[in-house]
């Protein structure tokens, strides 16, 4: 496997296939494998193919979390239709010793930052109050838009738990291409549970920032993503619906 930090482009370069506008319009078969994207990166986040659950990729594992609570490593054969991975080395560490609610966090992370134009690949570990998340579950054809996919989603709140939150912060000007903001993916530590994170108070632990400046942009060839309109002037609109934000 190539290791990003040996290529100096490669490893401040995002790899993502497909895109959110893509996933809001019902593009929920993709073309990548998850052995193909773990060619990309050791950290990341993303869903599979027919929309059936989180994943959640941390030391170059990719973690597989569906909406019945169970979690499990991918096949390499797994086939993903969004999904966005890197080489993470972190740039910046802030520890956490007092009680921080999502909102603090955030915050804090805003403050360190070179620049709300670049992208951020965040790891925070630690020891969590709460966390709610919720998770996706698996579509049939006919695929419903991601709004409508998103109201049967399963929510659960994890309390007095030790795990990681994954995921990236995306400046505005990526919407539709990626979710604008923060879009965060959490597992515990024995990786048995997890999902998209909504809300979390972290009791103490470490926040990771790795900036990041180069995206390599993968767009499926499948005959529904080829033929979808992803046009909408409603886009924002909706990922901030279905996301949860």
């Amino acid at each position: 496997m190539h290791d990003g930090h040996h290529d100096v482009r490669r490893a401040r370069e995002i790899y993502q296939t497909s895109t959110m506008g893509a996933l809001i319009d019902g593009v929920y078969d993709g073309d990548v494998t998850i052995g193909e994207l773990l060619r990309h990166g050791d950290f990341g986040l993303g869903t599979f193919n027919r929309l059936d659950g989180e994943m959640v990729i941390l030391d170059g594992t990719c973690h597989h979390l569906r909406s019945d609570g169970s979690a499990r490593i991918a096949d390499a054969g797994d086939l993903t239709p969004f999904a966005a991975v890197t080489w993470f080395r972190p740039d910046t560490s802030i520890p956490v010793t007092t009680s921080t609610d999502r909102v603090a966090i955030t915050a804090l992370i805003d403050a360190a930052l070179s620049s709300d134009n670049l992208m951020y690949a965040l790891r925070i570990k630690g020891t969590f109050g709460a966390v709610r998340t919720r998770t996706v579950m698996r579509q049939q054809p006919p695929y419903p838009p991601l709004t409508e996919a998103a109201e049967g989603q399963q929510e659960s709140t994890f309390r007095d738990v030790e795990g990681t939150l994954a995921g990236f912060r995306t400046p505005d000007l990526e919407q539709a291409i990626a979710v604008a903001g923060y879009h965060m993916h959490f597992i515990d530590r024995d990786h048995r549970q997890g999902g998209h994170a909504l809300d979390y108070r972290l009791e103490h632990g470490v926040i990771e920032i790795s900036s990041r400046s180069e995206l390599h942009l993968s767009l499926p060839r499948t005959p529904q993503f080829l033929a979808s309109d992803l046009t909408s002037e409603s886009l924002a609109q909706q990922i901030h619906q279905a996301e949860g934000g």
